[in-house]
């Protein structure tokens, strides 16, 4: 066993020692490193078979060496270039990425030779690699024999070929091939094949050098198109073939400024250049002369001359046959050797004409005249013709020179002319047009010309005449008011025949017929009277007018002439009022009643119709036995307390007396001018509303006095809710009871003495008063509050606070005692206190007889304030 175990590690030894030998053996031998192979469509290795797009762009990154080392060192790249060459590609040491640094261009560079090396530092590997740079579609088609001029004869046959245009694209595969067209193709003579770029004529088209001498083709070559910088691109170029077409004589001769037209005149003389022909021929390339020469229709009375082609007169006018000779005139083309050739022919009209010289002229019965009158009455039946008129114009020239216009320059458009065109002559017929317009309270008389032009000359000869219209009158009016309506006004104190207004009729009629006569009628005439020329409104001699009775007239008044033609006008009159009624009392003595705070009407009316003499006002002009104790509203003539009269007490202290009647003189004043018055005697008793004392219960009961219903539902309200309150509270107490077992005694009622009051309070911390402060009322030292309701609605507040209660008057009995849980309904005899001043309010001071009631009425109540506390 101990053998086996040291034969093992003898072994284990061995195997240590050979692994140390070949360890050592390798460490002394360098490898060198070597680049992946990865083949031709890899974007890593060495470069090998690699190929590029020329639209690459600067900067991108297309490969990266890959390579390691044996012994697993480091490695670091290279790239270089031959010298002289451009250097395109730039290498990381480290990373091997190859970037583009110069821009590519396969067609002055198809391929790149690069040197590319790895090292490890001790060992180097140098390869020559070869870029290939791929073709992007960059290039346009570039002509070879364009911009070019070519002569085609304007004979060439339809469909032949002129011309082959060549064009090279030095792009590759698609993009290098090129096809052939022609801008705006259909417009064009020419056709071209998009392959071979031959031009031709269309088929069924042919030059015409009389059309056109000279033709602009612009031919477009474009390539198949290709891929660049990722897209699919087209690219073309176009040039211009300019094609001078070449004259051929094949055109007719042509004559210019067609059609011809020639004119004799009876002045003319044997001789006289009647009109000239042109003519030129139509292969103005290479033109051939021209002679002319009559074919027919001269009648051996013209001539023209051969190589001009000038017309001339040979006879006098007066020998001449015809007013118009249509003469045929050829033009032939004749041939470098004098012979005639191709021809044309063209009419000439010449018209044997009359001169201008004789202008259009008036006549009348008696020979030329220029001046027509006539007399008539107005308004003639439109298109009647005015029959007193005999007139004709004449013009003794011929044809067109004969020829002229009638028109009428006058007034308005009251007349028309007929015929309105004239050849030579005609009888001259006036018609009439605007009846309503021949007026003759507008024209006595009318005053037309009458105007004769030519048209077609260029003299425009004319003549004029003037016509006269002398227009008698007739009753075609009506008299017219100035006014639609009249206006009047008259005091109702205006006696009998008093002039009311004057209306104004006008007739423009003449004589008789413009005289006019005035009359009324309407219900409301009956007391008014017109005079039948003046046309004066009078009241009638028995007439009273009074506005009360009566205020406002209307009727109508009628304008009419002799032969009862009439217009019609309203008039309104209006009576106005007079002051003539004094105000009235409905009595002269009046007996009123009034509660403190709730005023007095009184009312007088006043008769008259309107205002203001019918506005009354009041005014208070003495009152017994104090003066200054009323207001009176100027408007309504409601009476009034002054504002700081709140109680009867006051009024007592004022009067020093108790009885509480007055009696008051009042004025009513209308507002007329001048203004009437008339008074009355008022005799006024002021009392106290009565009031119920019970706090807010028995303000509810007056509010709602006349309300029974509210009154008896708030009762029967109050009465289940004491029963509901008085049945728990049993219930509560016989459940206590019940449940301690015993029955509590009574509790006894303790009732305070009589001589005590409800609402007197006695504050211990306050001061006593001064004998300033004795008559001050502050708001810091309020009494408690009695509410009292104001059952007379008058325009105190509806809840007054009271200091202390009211002193009754001496009359009255004092006032029950009530206890302080209990509170009694009692009827007071006064029925409002002087009402709370408003806070940081100046004591009054003044001395006048208000004042010192009020003064006195505070003392009084201090002094039972202070015998109620003692």
């Amino acid at each position: 066993m101990t053998l086996f175990f040291r034969m093992k590690h003898v072994r284990i030894l061995h195997l240590l020692l050979l692994f140390v030998f070949v360890h050592a053996c390798f460490a002394q031998a360098d490898f060198a490193p070597y680049f992946y192979d990865n083949g031709p469509y890899s974007y890593n290795g060495n470069l090998a078979l690699f190929s590029l797009s020329e639209d690459t762009a600067v900067g991108t990154q297309i490969y990266r060496l890959n390579g390691t080392d044996p012994e697993g060192q480091e490695v670091r790249y290279g790239l270089s270039f031959d010298p002289g060459s451009k250097e395109y590609f730039r290498v990381d040491p480290k990373s091997g990425n190859i970037t583009l640094v110069e821009k590519l261009d396969r067609e002055k560079q198809d391929s790149i030779d690069v040197l590319v090396s790895i090292t490890d530092g001790q060992s180097k590997v140098v390869e020559r690699v070869t870029i290939f740079v791929m073709d992007a579609n960059d290039e346009k088609p570039e002509f070879q024999n364009m911009p070019a001029i070519i002569d085609v004869l304007e004979t060439t046959e339809s469909g032949s070929s002129i011309y082959k245009v060549e064009a090279v694209d030095r792009d590759t595969g698609s993009g290098g091939s090129v096809t052939y067209y022609l801008q705006s193709a259909q417009s064009t003579l020419f056709a071209i094949d998009r392959h071979s770029g031959v031009l031709r004529i269309k088929s069924g088209e042919m030059l015409d050098y009389e059309k056109a001498k000279t033709h602009f083709v612009i031919v477009i070559a474009k390539d198949g198109g290709g891929s660049f910088n990722g897209k699919e691109q087209f690219m073309s170029s176009s040039a211009t073939l300019t094609i001078n077409v070449i004259d051929a004589q094949d055109t007719l001769p042509s004559f210019i400024g067609t059609p011809y037209f020639g004119y004799v005149y009876e002045i003319s003389v044997p001789g006289s250049e009647i009109f000239t022909v042109e003519a030129r021929d139509g292969d103005v390339g290479n033109p051939n002369p021209i002679r002319y020469s009559f074919d027919d229709g001269d009648d051996g009375v013209f001539s023209i001359n051969k190589t001009s082609g000038c017309i001339t007169l040979l006879t006098l006018p007066i020998y001449l046959k015809r007013e118009i000779f249509n003469i045929k005139v050829r033009a032939s083309e004749v041939s470098p050797e004098g012979r005639l050739m191709d021809y044309e022919v063209t009419t000439v009209v010449i018209r044997v004409v009359d001169l201008n010289n004789n202008p259009p002229t008036f006549y009348g019965e008696n020979g030329p005249q220029s001046t027509f009158e006539l007399t008539m009455y107005e308004h003639p039946p439109e298109g009647e013709i005015l029959r007193g008129l005999k007139i004709t114009v004449n013009d003794s020239d011929q044809g067109a020179n004969a020829k002229f216009n009638l028109r009428l320059i006058g007034p308005g458009r009251m007349l028309r002319v007929v015929p309105q065109t004239v050849l030579n002559e005609a009888q001259v017929t006036i018609l009439v047009e605007d009846s309503a317009a021949m007026d003759y309270e507008k024209y006595h008389f009318l005053t037309y010309k009458l105007l004769a032009v030519e048209i077609d000359t260029p003299e425009k000869f004319s003549a004029t005449a003037d016509i006269v219209i002398h227009l008698l009158d007739t009753n075609d009016n009506a008299p017219k008011f100035s006014s639609d309506y009249y206006i009047a006004r008259i005091p109702e104190n205006s006696p009998g025949g008093s002039n009311v207004v004057t209306v104004t009729a006008f007739d423009p009629d003449s004589g008789p017929w413009g005289e006019v006569k005035y009359s009324i009628y309407g219900s409301g005439a009956e007391l008014f009277l017109i005079k039948p020329d003046s046309g004066i409104i009078y009241t009638q001699p028995w007439a009273s007018l009074d506005a009360e009775v009566r205020s406002k007239y209307n009727f109508y008044v009628k304008a009419e002439d002799t032969e009862g033609k009439y217009s019609l006008a309203e008039v309104f009159v209006t009576v106005l009022d007079l002051n003539d009624h004094s105000p009235a009392f409905y009595d002269n003595f009046l007996e009123k009643t009034m509660v403190i705070g709730t005023p007095v009407k009184i009312e007088a009316v006043d008769d008259d119709a309107e205002v203001p003499n019918n506005v009354i006002e009041y005014a208070i002009m003495k009152a017994e036995p104090e003066n200054n104790i009323f207001d009176i509203n100027a408007d309504t003539g409601e009476i009034m307390l002054k504002s700081y009269i709140k109680s009867m007490a006051i009024i007592q202290n004022i009067t020093k007396k108790r009885d509480c009647t007055w009696s008051l003189v009042v004025q009513a004043r209308d507002r007329g001018h001048p203004s009437l018055t008339t008074t009355a005697v008022v005799k006024i008793d002021i009392t106290e509303a009565t009031q119920l004392k019970g706090g807010p219960l028995g303000s509810f009961l007056m509010q709602n006095r006349n309300k029974p219903l509210q009154i008896l539902g708030m009762l029967a309200g109050i009465i289940s809710l004491m029963i509901i309150v008085t049945v728990l509270i049993s219930t509560a107490t016989f459940m206590r009871n019940k449940k301690s077992n015993r029955i509590l005694p009574n509790r006894r009622v303790k009732r305070r003495p009589k001589t005590q009051h409800t609402w007197l309070f006695k504050n211990p911390l306050k001061r006593p008063e001064t004998n300033e402060q004795k008559f001050k009322v502050k708001e810091e030292e309020r009494e408690p509050e009695v509410i009292v309701e104001n059952v007379n609605h008058n325009n105190n507040a509806g809840r007054i606070l009271r200091r202390w209660p009211p002193p009754p008057p001496p009359c009255a009995p004092p006032p029950p005692f009530c206890l302080p849980v209990e509170r009694q309904w009692v009827v007071p005899t006064v029925s409002a206190t002087v009402a709370p001043k408003p806070l940081k309010k100046a004591v009054v001071t003044r001395q006048d007889s208000v004042n010192k009631a009020l003064v006195s009425e505070l003392k009084m109540k201090l002094e039972q304030k202070r015998k109620s506390g003692h």
